[in-house]
């Protein structure tokens, strides 16, 4: 399978993600490993590890740890405004409970971007690996910073949240950087759009200083199904891939049952496997 200029782009969407997770296990059963790949918070982590080669550990992260308070805790959300605990999901699990291998990481030669926004200006930044070294958990952490239920992450003098508030979706970056292929690995089933937010008055009031990041809150929803609509296009044109749910993952953003969550890992496992014969034409086509 030829894979040169070919890119592998990963949504977010919290707990949603471990449908992500079992697409990546199962690329990594087939050997299938792109040169390029960029993610959006959970996607990004999903990215980490698969570069990484470590097949389980976005199972195990997710998975295992989803009802231990330290991971979630609305106690914490109240007092200190954090729902899931960002030390531990990105400095306690990767350095001694489930150790994420740095060494691998960084020495894989595949080109790994997380994406962010800047809170200030609202605009999407995106980190490549080899800018970071081990600064890299820094900016996967901000990727995964929603607003409400997280703090803004301080970064060499940028202040930082969630990619998916200003590219939930970076087909385009993909294509930029010279793409000619893209596989795109979705965790809402096709035709899902985002509604209005109802909850602008109180992001205008919790963060007063950073307009950029409102006005990414405010329109999200218009980028995110213009590029929904880009992504159809493409597809339907033969010029993306696209994984996504076959049927809508019974999964929140922020879900704790874990049979749930095994299912939803599960069907990305068997959805990748199901439409594996199609993806291998596709990346082997002349197109």
């Amino acid at each position: 399978m030829d894979l040169e200029h070919k890119g592998l782009v990963l949504e977010g969407g919290g707990l949603r993600g471990v449908f992500t997770s079992g697409v990546l296990r199962f690329f990594m059963d087939k050997g299938v490993f792109f040169p390029y790949v960029i993610g959006v918070s959970m996607g990004a982590c999903n990215a980490a590890n698969y570069v990484s080669r470590q097949p389980e550990r976005n199972r195990i992260v997710n998975i295992r740890y989803v009802n231990d308070s330290r991971y979630i805790s609305h106690f914490r959300l109240f007092f200190q405004g954090e729902l899931f605990g960002m030390k531990f999901i990105f400095d306690t699990i990767p350095r001694s409970l489930v150790p994420f291998d740095f060494k691998t990481f960084m020495e894989n030669e595949v080109k790994c971007i997380a994406t962010v926004t800047d809170c200030e200006t609202g605009k999407p930044l995106y980190y490549e690996k080899n800018e970071l070294g081990e600064d890299y958990l820094k900016v996967l952490q901000a990727s995964c910073s929603l607003p409400f239920i997280a703090k803004p992450v301080h970064y060499k003098g940028r202040i930082l949240m969630d990619g998916g508030l200003s590219d939930s979706v970076p087909i385009r970056k993909s294509i930029d950087d010279g793409n000619t292929k893209n596989v795109l690995v979705l965790t809402r089933p096709k035709g899902y759009r985002k509604k209005q937010p109802l909850f602008m008055q109180f992001a205008l009031k919790l963060y007063p200083r950073y307009k950029g990041l409102c006005e990414a809150l405010t329109s999200r929803h218009t980028r995110y199904n213009e590029t929904m609509e880009f992504i159809d296009q493409l597809e339907k044109r033969g010029e993306v891939f696209v994984i996504r749910p076959r049927v809508a993952l019974n999964v929140g953003r922020t879900e704790r049952k874990k049979d749930k969550l095994y299912a939803a890992y599960d069907q990305g496992y068997s959805d990748a496997c199901a439409c594996y014969a199609a993806l291998d034409a596709y990346l082997n086509s002349n197109l």
